[in-house]
C-alpha cells in the first residue's frame, strides 16, 4: 500500500478549517474507487494483452472467457486461462509477461472513462478522504496514477499488497481502516461483480458503473450506466439512506 496524501489533507487548511483527516461529513466518511474499467478504460487492454500473449505462446482465447476474468485479481484471471488453454507456463512467468504488455499499452495513453475526472475533482474540492483500490499490481497502479493524478488520492492499495484481494474483503477494509473510516460510511465504486462482492464483503455501500458485465441493483448497492450519473450528493445520499 502507498500513500499519496497530499500536504492539504495532512494539515490544517489556511483558513483555519482542519484539513480532511477525519470525516468530510455526517454519513459519508470516505469514497473508494477501482481503478480497471471505473476510473480508466483499461478493461480491454488487460483482454488484449491476454489475448496477444497467448497468442505468442500458441494459443486462441475464447470470447466467452472474458467475462470469466474481467475483474479479478492477476492471479485468478492467469490461473484460470492457463488450465483453460493448457498453456506450458507458469503463473509467475506468466504474470510477468501480462504485466510487460499491459504496461506498454498503457505508456501508449490512458483513456479516462467519462465522468471520471469530474468525479475526482469535485472530491478533491471538498476535500473528500479517497482512496484507489485496485486489484492490480502495484507497478501498474503507479504508472496509472499518473494520468488520475496522484493528488486526487489520500492512498491506494494495490492487488499485491494484501494477503487476498478482490473478491475478498481485505483490499476495501485496508482502505477504511486507513482512512479511518468506519467501511458502512464508505462509498465504493466498482464496475464489475467481483469488486462489488469485495467491497460490499467489507461492509461498504456500492455504486456500481458495469463495463462488461451486467451488475444487477440490490439492497445498498446503487447500479447506474456511467459516472456521469454520479457526484458528491449521490454519494452522501447513498450512505444516509442505507443508514
Amino acid at each position: 500500500m502507498t500513500s499519496t496524501v497530499p500536504a492539504s489533507l495532512t494539515r490544517p487548511a489556511e483558513d483555519g478549517r482542519p484539513g480532511l483527516r477525519t470525516h468530510a461529513a455526517p454519513g459519508l466518511a470516505a469514497v473508494l474507487l477501482d481503478m480497471d474499467g471505473t476510473l480508466v478504460d483499461t478493461e480491454g487492454f488487460w483482454w488484449d494483452a491476454e489475448v496477444e500473449v497467448f497468442a505468442g505462446l500458441g494459443h486462441r482465447l475464447d470470447e466467452a472467457w472474458r467475462d470469466v476474468v474481467v475483474g479479478g485479481p492477476m492471479s485468478r484471471s492467469a490461473g484460470y486461462l492457463i488450465e483453460a488453454t493448457g498453456a506450458d507456463i507458469t503463473l509467475p512467468e506468466l504474470t510477468v509477461l501480462l504485466n510487460d504488455r499491459f504496461e506498454a499499452r498503457i505508456d501508449r495513453g490512458v483513456p479516462l472513462m467519462p465522468g471520471a475526472a469530474e468525479l475526482l475533482a469535485e472530491l478533491t474540492a471538498h476535500r473528500i478522504p479517497t482512496a484507489l483500490v485496485s486489484a492490480s499490481h502495484r507497478r501498474i497502479i503507479d504508472r496509472v496514477l499518473a494520468s488520475l493524478g496522484p493528488g486526487h488520492f489520500a492512498l491506494s492499495v494495490a492487488g499485491d499488497e494484501v494477503p487476498r484481494t478482490k473478491p475478498h474483503p481485505d483490499p476495501y477494509l485496508v482502505a477504511a481502516r486507513e482512512l479511518g473510516a468506519e467501511p458502512a460510511r464508505c462509498a465504493v465504486i466498482e464496475d464489475t461483480a467481483t469488486g462489488v462482492a469485495s467491497a460490499e464483503a467489507a461492509g461498504c455501500r456500492v455504486v456500481a458503473v458495469p463495463s462488461v458485465a451486467p451488475i444487477a441493483p440490490a439492497e445498498g448497492r446503487l447500479v447506474v450506466r456511467s459516472l456521469e450519473e454520479v457526484d458528491l450528493g449521490v454519494l452522501r445520499t447513498l450512505i444516509t439512506a442505507a443508514g
